[in-house]
C-alpha cells in the first residue's frame, strides 16, 4: 500500500490499540490478530483480507520512522500539520518537510515503506546559498575551485531502510523508490533476511564534474509471520500430530507459504522435535531453491478421557525401558 493511501487508513484502529500504544503493545496486538485471521488458521471468506490489513498496519506502526511519518500524514489530513523553524536558513524544519512531501508524492508503493534523505538535502542546499555549492559540499570537495572544475568526484552514498512483509521477503519484491530527487524501481531478491543491507549501485547522490553517482544502501526490515520462519533459503513451521499419527505413521497435508496443501509422510515412531523435510517448497532464489522444514509436535487433548488414561498407563508399563532411559537423560550433566 502506498503512503499516499495512509490518509484513509486507521492502523491503530485496525490493530485495536491507542495512538499512545508502546511498540510492545503493538507487537502483542499484531500476534494475537495474526493468529486469529491467518488464512491457514481461519477459513472465513474475509480472513485473508483482514490478515493483509493487519500486516500492513503492523509494518508501519512497528517501524519508528514509518510510524512518525504516518502520524504526520494523518495529522496533515486532519488539518493539524504545522511547519516549525529548524535547521535550514529558510525557517522550515527540513526533516518534517522531507517526511511529509516524500510520503505524499510516493516514496513507496504496494506495502513497501522507504525513507530517504533527498528532500532534506535539496532544501538544505537551497537554504545554504545555492545548488552548485551545496553539491560540492555534498560530494566532499576540499580542493581549490580550479581543481573542482576539472576533477571528477564520486557522489556520496545514501543509507536508508525498507520494510517488507514476510511473504515479500520470501518471494522477492519490486519496490518503487524516490531518492535524491529521482524515482526508480528496484528488485529486492527472494530470500532477503531481516537486518540485511542491499547495495544498489549508482543510486546515491550525483557525482561532480563527471564523477559517477554514489550508491544506495538499503537496510531491510522483515515482519514476523505467525507460522513460518526463514533459515537461509529454507522455510520452517511446526507440524502438529496426534499420538496415533506419531506412533503408527501417517500421510498428512500441511499448508506452504502460499497456502497450498503439501503432502508429507510421518514415519512410524516419530518423536516430538523431529524435523521432516519437503524438498522444493522453500525460497525460490535465483541460484537455488530451499526446502520446507516441518518440526513435529505431538499434541494431547486438554482433557484425557479416563478410558484413554488406562491405555496410556499400559503403554508406559510396556515401554518402561524407554521411561528409564529418558529419566537418565534428564539427569545427565552437560
Amino acid at each position: 500500500m502506498a503512503e499516499n493511501e495512509w490518509l484513509t487508513k486507521d492502523f491503530y484502529k485496525t490493530l485495536g490499540v491507542t495512538k499512545e500504544a508502546t511498540y510492545d503493545e503493538i507487537a502483542k496486538a499484531y500476534r494475537k490478530l495474526a493468529r486469529k485471521y491467518h488464512p491457514d488458521l481461519n477459513h472465513a471468506a474475509d480472513a485473508a483480507e483482514k490478515f493483509k490489513d493487519i500486516s500492513e498496519a503492523y509494518d508501519v506502526l512497528s517501524n519508528e520512522e514509518q510510524r512518525r511519518k504516518y502520524d504526520a500524514i494523518r495529522s496533515f489530513g486532519a488539518g493539524g500539520a504545522r511547519f516549525t523553524g529548524g535547521s535550514s536558513a529558510s525557517g522550515f524544519n527540513t526533516g518534517d518537510f522531507s517526511d511529509l512531501f516524500g510520503s505524499m508524492f510516493g516514496n513507496a508503493q504496494e506495502g513497501t515503506r522507504f525513507s530517504g534523505t533527498g528532500f532534506s538535502d535539496l532544501f538544505s542546499q537551497f537554504a545554504s546559498g545555492g545548488m552548485q555549492h551545496g553539491f560540492r559540499r555534498q560530494a566532499g570537495f576540499t580542493a581549490s575551485p580550479e581543481q573542482q572544475a576539472t576533477q571528477p568526484e564520486k557522489g556520496k552514498d545514501i543509507h536508508s531502510s525498507v520494510s517488507l512483509t514476510f511473504r515479500q521477503a520470501v518471494k522477492g519484491a519490486t519496490v518503487s523508490l524516490r531518492v535524491a530527487g529521482s524515482s526508480f524501481k528496484t528488485h529486492v531478491p527472494a530470500g532477503v533476511s531481516n537486518g540485511q543491507t542491499i547495495k544498489i549501485p549508482k543510486k546515491g547522490h550525483a557525482g561532480y564534474a563527471g564523477g559517477e553517482a554514489g550508491d544506495l544502501y538499503l537496510k531491510v526490515s522483515v515482519a514476523e509471520d505467525p507460522l513460518f520462519t526463514m533459515h537461509g533459503y529454507n522455510l520452517q513451521r511446526t507440524l502438529p500430530v496426534t499420538i496415533k499419527e506419531a506412533a503408527f505413521g501417517a500421510d498428512l497435508q500441511v499448508s506452504d507459504i502460499e497456502g497450498n496443501p503439501v503432502s508429507v509422510h510421518v514415519p512410524s515412531n516419530t518423536s516430538s522435535g523431529t524435523v521432516l523435510r519437503v524438498s522444493g517448497h522453500g525460497v525460490h532464489a535465483k541460484s537455488t531453491t530451499g526446502d520446507l522444514l516441518l518440526t513435529v509436535e505431538i499434541h494431547l487433548p486438554k482433557r484425557v478421557p479416563l478410558g484413554a488414561k488406562k491405555y496410556i498407563r499400559d503403554f508406559d508399563e510396556a515401554t518402561s525401558k524407554l521411561t528409564d532411559e529418558l529419566a537418565k537423560q534428564r539427569l545427565q550433566d552437560k
